[in-house]
Order: structure tokens, then sequence, then C-alpha cells
């Protein structure tokens, strides 16, 4: 049991990278579209392996991708077209980016998924994103998921 134990950490630890890290902070208007101005910064700043570590704000607008269901093996995508809350924006930016969110209405009742776009800012988007700048953030096919998955590696 010792044995399996220790080569199972073996294994996540193989699958671990640490970095320095450097921070950008932003403040989106009304009507600026969070992922297209999110995709824009790691382009201007050559981010290499960025994820958002913050994000607070409301929205107008949103596209999302809902979970699959079990029963029919498809994702539903909804378009928002309400105020919301953010609740949590949550993701890696580089190698086209992975972006989840959850958004709250005015009842409070929260609805999240995979960011599609269209996110479009009602009041503001305070957002922090962070660049591992030791690391590179790629993506690759994964045969188990069926889709491309983050990969990791050094920077030269």
């Amino acid at each position: 049991l010792n044995k399996r134990i220790m080569d199972s950490e073996k294994a996540s630890r193989s699958k671990m990278a640490g970095s320095n890290l450097c921070c950008y902070a932003l403040r989106l208007g009304p009507g600026e579209e969070i992922v297209s101005s999110l995709m824009k910064l790691v382009e201007e700043k050559g981010i290499l392996a960025g994820f958002v570590m913050t994000c607070v704000g409301s929205v107008q607008k949103a596209r999302l991708r809902l979970a699959q269901d079990e029963n029919t093996g498809k994702n539903e995508i909804i378009e928002l077209n309400q105020q919301h809350e953010i609740v949590s924006l949550v993701g890696t930016l580089s190698a086209g980016g992975h972006l989840h969110v959850a958004l709250s209405d005015a009842q409070g009742r929260v609805i999240g998924g995979h960011v599609m776009g269209d996110m479009v800012v009602f009041t503001t988007a305070e957002i922090v994103v962070g660049d591992c700048s030791d690391l590179v953030f790629s993506r690759r096919f994964d045969s188990c998921t069926g889709f491309p998955e983050l990969a990791v590696g050094c920077r030269d």
C-alpha cells in the first residue's frame, strides 16, 4: 500500500510545475466583451501561461455551454440576455483559453458553465490575470476525454 501511495504521489508530482508569477490587473467598462479583452491582453503582453486569478463585476449578456447531459450526451448552449453578477470566473487564458463562469441573477440564483464568449460587461469587470512566467501552456488532444487538454511545459 505504501509503495502504491508513493507511486501515486510521484505520478501527481510529475504533472506539476512551479513558476514565478507576474500579475496584470485590468478594469473593463460597460459594453466591453470580457473574453476578447482577456485574449487581447494575452497577445499584447506575450503571456504564455496565463490564468484568471480573480474577477468581480457584472454582465449584461453571456453565452455558456452547460455540462453534458448524461441522458442525451449533448451539451446545451444558452444565451443569457439579462444582468448577472459575476460570482466566479476561472480558467486558463493561453493556448486558446478555457474559462468557466458562475453568474447570479437578481434573485440570487446561480448558473454556470463553459464560457463560449459574448460575455459583455454591464457596469464593471475588475480582473486580475496571472502569468506563470517560467511555464508555457499548450493544448494536446487527449484520447481519454476526446478534447484538447492542458499541457504544461517549461519556457526556455
